[in-house]
């Protein structure tokens, strides 16, 4: 038996069950060997590493044919990794891809993603994971470029290996194909959410707020970047660890008179 027909991959994402982009991260893993889809019944954008504790977990088989065995899981991202490693599968999968996102996860974005989440649960479990998100909001955008060099990077990923602990962070600008310049290996940008909290009064005369807010790039000019990366007509990759320690100040907290 060939490597691709023995290697299990476990494809989840936060937009939920019936996204696009979770039917192009399919079609693009299913080249690579058996494929298990566990994701969310309903969106789950903006979740992180959210678990469900507080409310039972339902999972549904959806279908099964050829190497392709689709779930549905009631609770986050994270919970359908945990599922998926504990309950659902044979053994752990060698590989873990999430998305594909619709809107981007670069720079700071990565925090509040629960499409980046699934693929951090992942590399917390030793399992090479790949997070990858298309710059197109739109349910029904077109995936056929990102569903392309996400099997170009998958390829690679699986030849050349992912180190324990570390995941991969994959931007792709929803431009003209022949617009976009290649691949660019990046940094994660500095940049903040400037939130805004949208004032309103429901019928019955009490308050409510919808969160809005703007992307602000603090070092835009930084050519290192996914920012940068992105927005000349680069795919952006950007290797993620979860170890958060700063490192740089341990010296310094040392000295404090505790």
């Amino acid at each position: 038996m060939n490597k691709e027909k023995e290697r299990l991959i476990l494809v989840t994402n936060d937009d939920g069950i019936h996204a696009k982009g979770l039917s192009a991260m399919t079609e693009a893993a299913c080249q690579f060997g058996n494929v298990v889809v566990v994701a969310p019944t309903d969106g789950q954008s903006g979740m992180a590493h959210a678990i469900t504790v507080k409310t039972p977990i339902r999972v549904h088989k959806i279908s099964e044919n050829k190497n392709i065995k689709t779930y549905s899981c009631s609770g986050t991202p994270v919970d359908c990794v945990k599922m998926a490693i504990d309950v659902l599968l044979p053994r752990k999968p060698d590989l873990i891809l999430s998305g594909i996102n619709h809107g981007a996860n670069s720079s700071s974005s990565i925090i509040y993603s629960g499409t980046m989440a699934g693929a951090i649960e992942g590399c917390l479990n030793q399992i090479p994971s790949i997070g990858f998100s298309l710059l197109d909001f739109a349910k029904d955008a077109d995936f056929t470029d990102a569903r392309h060099y996400a099997q170009i990077i998958i390829r690679e990923a699986l030849k050349n290996t992912i180190p324990a602990g570390i995941c991969l962070n994959v931007n792709v600008p929803s431009i003209n194909p022949s617009e976009i310049k290649g691949i660019k290996v990046c940094r994660q940008s500095h940049g903040v959410w400037r939130e805004e909290f949208d004032h309103r009064t429901d019928p019955s005369g009490y308050d409510y707020y919808w969160l809005t807010g703007t992307f602000e790039d603090l070092e835009p000019n930084a050519e290192d970047t996914d920012e940068w990366a992105l927005h000349n007509n680069y795919v952006s990759i950007v290797p993620v660890k979860f170890d958060l320690t700063a490192y740089q100040f341990i010296d310094n907290l040392k000295k404090w008179k505790f």
